[in-house]
């Protein structure tokens, strides 16, 4: 639906289909990263347990147990060996969520610090881990409860066009404060 709707002029999106296995996160993830260098990686995820557009404010390391798509599991129970527990987005998604309520959209938008150490929480973990933060996590409810297609379309385009707007404005305040 966002590829559809698409996103500003000056912004190229790709969006992708990630399989729900770790082998294959593991694999994709970087070398997306490595492939288009974006300025921010939007992953949304489908939730049965979400009744609103959830936006995710970091991902966890360990705590993996839930096979996937291959009846597999890492052995480690975590993403990334020795890394943090912990590694939040550099998106400030509290402002994101305010911004987007105020727009009035038919969609209610919430913020969680927990995206359920599944795919979704490994998915968005190794991609903070690649990014060094720069990296957001949507969760949405499944397609019809209670929201439409279109409505979470528009929903994500309003949500991500936030967030480049708060990343590009937080660039600026970094590149002048290099400049002094």
């Amino acid at each position: 639906e966002l590829e559809k709707l698409g996103l500003r002029d000056d912004v190229d999106l790709h969006v992708y289909e990630v399989p729900v296995e770790y082998q294959t996160v593991q694999r994709l993830i970087p070398a997306l990263w490595k492939k288009h260098s974006p300025q921010l990686v939007v992953h949304v995820g489908v939730s049965g347990m979400a009744t609103t557009v959830t936006l995710e404010k970091c991902g966890h390391n360990v705590g993996y147990k839930g096979l996937d798509n291959c009846r597999f599991c890492p052995g480690s129970q975590c993403c990334v060996e020795g890394g943090p527990e912990c590694i939040d987005s550099i998106i400030d998604m509290d402002t994101v969520c305010k911004r987007v309520s105020a727009l009035g959209l038919d969609v209610a938008v919430t913020i969680s610090k927990d995206a359920g150490r599944y795919l979704c929480d490994f998915t968005y973990y190794t991609s903070l881990y690649q990014s060094r933060g720069r990296s957001a996590f949507v969760h949405v409810p499944p397609l019809g409860k209670p929201y439409s297609a279109e409505q979470l379309g528009r929903a994500l385009q309003a949500i991500i066009e936030e967030m480049l707007d708060l990343l590009e404005h937080s660039e600026d305040k970094i590149n002048c404060q290099h400049e002094h």
